[in-house]
C-alpha cells in the first residue's frame, strides 16, 4: 500500500487525524514504564478482560497486565479503521501496536471492535474468552462515551451540567487560550437520568452478569470500574453535576456486585478513583483543562506528576499483584488521586486559580503540557517521531 506523510490537521484545539508511529511511540513507551519496574513478570491476575481497551487507563491497564503479569488479555473498544486517504482514529493506531508488540513476545492478546454496550459484542467476548482464556481473573471496566444504547433498544446521550442552578467559573478557551468566565444551566431531570444510563454501572453490571451466566468467572474474580472525584472547584460541574450523579450509581453499583461475587466466587468489586489526566473526554469539560493546567504545573515541580500508564503501574503492583498490600479509603475505594488531593498540592492550585488569566495563562499553568498531552493522543508532538517521512495508514489488527 502507498505510504503517505501525515500532518496533524484540526479544526480550533481538536485534532481530526492520528499518526500512526505516534500512536505507536505511545504505547511503546508505556511498555517501558511497566518494564522499568517489573524486571520480571509479577504474581497476580493472569487472564483480564478489559471494557474500553484502546485509550487512557484502559489501554495503560491492559498494558500493565500484560507486560506486569505476562497476563492474557482480551480487549473491548469501538474505533474507526483508515479509509481511503482518511486515517484510523488514534485508538485504532494504540491497539494496532499492543497487538504487533504483545505479538512478538509471546503475550497472548485478542481485541474485539465493537459497541460495549450491545449484547452481540458481550456474547462474541464470552466465546472468545471461554476458548483462549477458560475464566476470567480481572475485568476492568473504563467506558467513557456520550452515548449508549441500552437493551431496550433506548439511545441515552450524556451531559455535563450541574444539577439545580447554574453554575459559572474560570475556563479557558483551548483554541484561542482565552481565560474567561462560563456559565452552565443546570440539567433537566431527563438529562441526569441519561446520563446516568450512559456513565452509571448498568452496563458494568451486564458485564458481570453475562460473565456469571455464561460460568466464566474464576474463583477470587475482581472487577474495577474507574472514577474520578476532584476538587471542590469543580464540584459543580462535576461530582455533584450530571456526571457525579452516574459515578455515585457506579459506586453503588459497586458495592451491590461485591456483596455478590463475595457470596459466588469469594470475589470482590471495586472503584478506583484516579487522577486527572489530559483525554479527549476531559478536555470537552468547561473549567477542568485549566484545572488541569494549573495542577500539572503544581505536581510537576513538586514531582508529583503522573500520567495513565505511572498510576496504572501503581494499580497493579500495589493492589492487584498477590505480594500487594493494598489500602482503602473508608467508602472502600481505591485511591490514586491520592497526590493530586494532597492538602498543599490543591493549596497551590488555588493560589493559581485566583490570579490567572489569559495573560498569564503559560507563565503561571503548565497548559503548553496540556496542549502536548492533548495532541499526544492523537500520536503527535511524540518526542522521537520523525512527521515528515511517509507512513502507511491502513493498518489492521
Amino acid at each position: 500500500m502507498p505510504l503517505e506523510v501525515v500532518q496533524r490537521r484540526s479544526r480550533g484545539f481538536i485534532c481530526l487525524n492520528a499518526h500512526p508511529g505516534g500512536c505507536r511511540r505511545n504505547v511503546e513507551r508505556q511498555i517501558e514504564t511497566i518494564r522499568a519496574k517489573a524486571a520480571s513478570p509479577h504474581e497476580g491476575p493472569r487472564n483480564i478482560l478489559v471494557i474500553g481497551a484502546s485509550t487512557g487507563y484502559g489501554l495503560a491497564s491492559r498494558i500493565a497486565a500484560a507486560w506486569g503479569f505476562g497476563a492474557k488479555t482480551v480487549g473491548i473498544f469501538l474505533e474507526r479503521p483508515a479509509e481511503g486517504n482518511k486515517t484510523a482514529s488514534a485508538g485504532f493506531y494504540n491497539s494496532v501496536a499492543f497487538h504487533d508488540l504483545a505479538r512478538r513476545e509471546g503475550l497472548l492478546a485478542i481485541s474485539m471492535n465493537g459497541d460495549a454496550f450491545a449484547a452481540e459484542t458481550k456474547q462474541a467476548a464470552a466465546g472468545a474468552i471461554r476458548k483462549s482464556l477458560g475464566k476470567v481473573d480481572l475485568m476492568i471496566y473504563s467506558v467513557a462515551t456520550p452515548k449508549r444504547t441500552d437493551p431496550s433498544g433506548a439511545v441515552h446521550h450524556s451531559v455535563l451540567k450541574p444539577i439545580g442552578a447554574s453554575y459559572s467559573n474560570k475556563t479557558v478557551d483551548l483554541d484561542s487560550e482565552k481565560v474567561s468566565e462560563v456559565t452552565i444551566s443546570p440539567a433537566t431531570e431527563q438529562q441526569i437520568a441519561d446520563t446516568v444510563a450512559v456513565m452509571g454501572g448498568a452496563d458494568w453490571k451486564l458485564w458481570i452478569d453475562m460473565l456469571e451466566q455464561e460460568s466464566l468467572l474464576a474463583e477470587g474474580f475482581r472487577t474495577l470500574a474507574y472514577s474520578y472525584i476532584g476538587p471542590e472547584m469543580t464540584w459543580p460541574i462535576y461530582r455533584d453535576g450530571t456526571i457525579g450523579r452516574a459515578k455515585n450509581n457506579l459506586e453503588e453499583t459497586a458495592r451491590y456486585l461485591n456483596a455478590r461475587l463475595q457470596e459466588k466466587v469469594g470475589g470482590e468489586a471495586r472503584i478506583a478513583v484516579n487522577k486527572a489526566i489530559v483525554t479527549q473526554a476531559s478536555a470537552a469539560i468547561p473549567v477542568v483543562p485549566l484545572y488541569m493546567s494549573s495542577l500539572f504545573r503544581v505536581m510537576k515541580q513538586r514531582n508529583l506528576d503522573e500520567g495513565a500508564i505511572e498510576q496504572m503501574r501503581r494499580l497493579f503492583f500495589d493492589f492487584l499483584a498477590c505480594d500487594a498490600a493494598p489500602k482503602f479509603d473508608k467508602e472502600g475505594r481505591i485511591r490514586l488521586d491520592d497526590r493530586e488531593m494532597l492538602t498543599e498540592v490543591q493549596a497551590d492550585v488555588a493560589k493559581i486559580w485566583s490570579q490567572v488569566s489569559s495573560e498569564n495563562l503559560r507563565e503561571w499553568t503548565d497548559f503548553a503540557g496540556f496542549q502536548r498531552d492533548f495532541r499526544a493522543l492523537f500520536g503527535f508532538e511524540v518526542e522521537g517521531v520523525d512527521y515528515s517521512q511517509p507512513v502507511e495508514i491502513e493498518l489492521s489488527l
